[in-house]
């Protein structure tokens, strides 16, 4: 089982400097305390992120960190020009010592795309576009693409990434269906949605994996987002998380509000206690947070748990807090639940 965080750095109302160095100095936190891999959020024209260049951040968090893995959870393709984008990514891998992976999306805004001269509607084939120019640039020394929307004769390709043949990929989906792809391919995933249909999508991704790799290979992390506050008492952790939600859901909705609009897949509730309810918030002691925790790993098939820690205006003292509970006291129990979860899946799998 590892552990990860997921920080859409969201405007906090603190001067922005501030917040910059308090997430470096977390960034620092999590290095020191056995955390997998940092994922950031890219968003633009609103304060749901006050990073909206995940490279940027990610080369400072590089420098500041000797073991954490960093990812850009995810890139949106279509706003990037593809091969400025590629040699940005070994230019990571290079700075942080062949620590760099990177998602890939479409972008679920489309006011967000809009605000970037983004026409929504050719976001779809713009993503697969950019896509096969980027492993394109990876896998050769000459770049030659006729596309849609880009074209390169004969581009010399001058940087490599550190990791051959490049940094690890990850893919956000909701559904079965869509795991077939990043499966086959042997790319991480992050789940979204409830437990149970979570479960659905785990168990189609590990179906579809051993279709093309042997028991040899070693199984891509399979990993869902939660946000998680630990506290001295459950009562504690509540008051943070309530308090803290407020401002994250204001910076969440800003955008859609002003075009009239609602999001269609991703969607939260106004309130923090109904975040709770339906499972994508795991609040409390540490005996509280393990025990949901572990429930949840068991139930939805596993083996990689991204937290985010911090949120709207949560004061820094509380995050520093509940990182170090969760790190001492959640994760030693937890470590070893994902080998566990998976391991009778995928002996029935191969098996067949």
């Amino acid at each position: 089982m590892k552990f990860g965080i997921f920080d859409q750095n969201d405007r906090s109302g603190r001067p922005l400097a501030q917040q910059y160095e308090e997430r470096l100095q977390l960034a620092e936190l999590f290095d020191a305390n056995g955390f997998y891999c940092y994922h950031t959020s890219e968003h633009h024209a609103t304060p749901l992120s006050m990073t909206p260049s995940q490279n940027v951040l990610m080369s400072a968090i590089a420098q500041r960190t000797r073991h954490l893995r960093l990812c850009p959870l995810v890139y949106l393709l279509p706003i990037h020009h593809p091969v400025r984008l590629a040699e940005e990514i070994c230019m990571l891998d290079h700075l942080s010592q062949g620590r760099f992976q990177f998602g890939i999306g479409r972008g679920a805004s489309p006011h967000e795309l809009a605000a970037m001269g983004i026409d929504a509607a050719n976001a779809g084939k713009m993503y697969a576009e950019s896509f096969d120019v980027i492993e394109r640039f990876f896998a050769s020394d000459r770049l030659n693409f006729a596309g849609q929307f880009w074209q390169f004769d004969d581009v010399p390709v001058e940087i490599k990434p550190l990791q051959y043949p490049h940094p690890p990929v990850w893919y956000a989906l909701a559904s079965p269906d869509s795991t077939v792809w990043p499966a086959q391919r042997g790319i991480n995933i992050v789940c979204g949605g409830p437990v149970e249909r979570i479960r659905a999508v785990t168990d189609r991704y590990r179906e579809e994996w051993s279709k093309t790799h042997d028991g040899h290979d070693q199984l891509p992390l399979i990993g869902v987002n939660r946000y998680i506050i630990v506290a001295d008492t459950d009562e504690a952790a509540l008051e943070i998380g309530r308090k803290a939600w407020p401002t994250f859901f204001s910076n969440f909705i800003r955008l859609w509000r002003k075009h009239g609009t609602e999001p269609v897949n991703a969607k939260l509730p106004p309130d923090f206690d109904s975040l709770l309810a339906s499972r994508h918030a795991v609040v409390g002691s540490p005996e509280t947070v393990t025990k949901e925790l572990a429930s949840q790993i068991a139930d939805g098939g596993l083996n990689y748990l991204i937290g985010s820690y911090v949120f709207g205006d949560m004061a820094h003292s509380d995050v520093v807090k509940s990182v170090k509970l969760f790190s001492d006291h959640v994760m030693p129990h937890l470590k070893d639940l994902g080998q566990a979860a998976f391991r009778p899946v995928l002996e029935e799998t191969q098996r067949v």
